[in-house]
């Protein structure tokens, strides 16, 4: 965990005064680091009977395809709306200005899928939990949520638990946001 967590470079104000934004493109760029975090993942899952492996637009994409890959599982992309070209159903999720949606196509998953979803970071959870509602929509079955960092101090994964039940297991934890 600390070697992933020490590849993970830190840039404040970004996007905007006052935000120290995690930045996992570090982390990609070190092939030892990335092969480590992907196999962290692998190790947790592999026996765990999972079907898909469900990754969030745009960064949960990276490791979400590599997880898959290894698990020999298929992979389901959440996208921002208007982005995927087939059926779809939308589920909104707040912004600190607005609104947005995410999308998943219908047929992404079977009912009774075993599923993980995954993204590169949790904060607030806003968009994990609209991930979880499309997920559940489609009668998948969440076995866990995954993410390489953790901001514990938006409480997302806490909301996430105790909303859903619902366990959202992070490689490295980061104070501040």
């Amino acid at each position: 965990m600390s070697i992933v967590k020490s590849k993970i470079r830190t840039i404040p104000d970004y996007p905007k005064p006052g935000i120290l934004f995690r930045d996992i493109t570090s982390l990609l760029i070190d092939p030892e680091a990335f092969r480590l975090t992907i196999a962290m993942f692998v190790e947790r899952y592999q026996n765990q009977g999972i079907q898909k492996v469900v990754a969030i637009d745009a960064r949960g994409f990276i490791a979400g395809a590599a997880l898959a890959f290894q698990l020999g599982v298929g992979f389901v992309p959440v996208r921002k709306k208007g982005k995927l070209p087939g059926k779809t159903i939308s589920e909104a999720y707040a912004l600190e200005y607005g609104v947005d949606h995410v999308e998943i196509h219908i047929d992404a998953i079977e009912e009774g899928e075993k599923v993980v979803i995954m993204d590169d970071l949790i904060a607030t959870g806003g968009t994990l939990e609209a991930s979880i509602k499309l997920v559940q929509s489609l009668k998948g079955i969440i076995h866990e949520c995954a993410t390489i960092i953790d901001l514990p101090d938006l409480g997302g994964a806490v909301r996430i638990k105790e909303k859903y039940g619902i366990n959202v297991y992070s490689i490295c934890e980061f104070e501040g946001h």
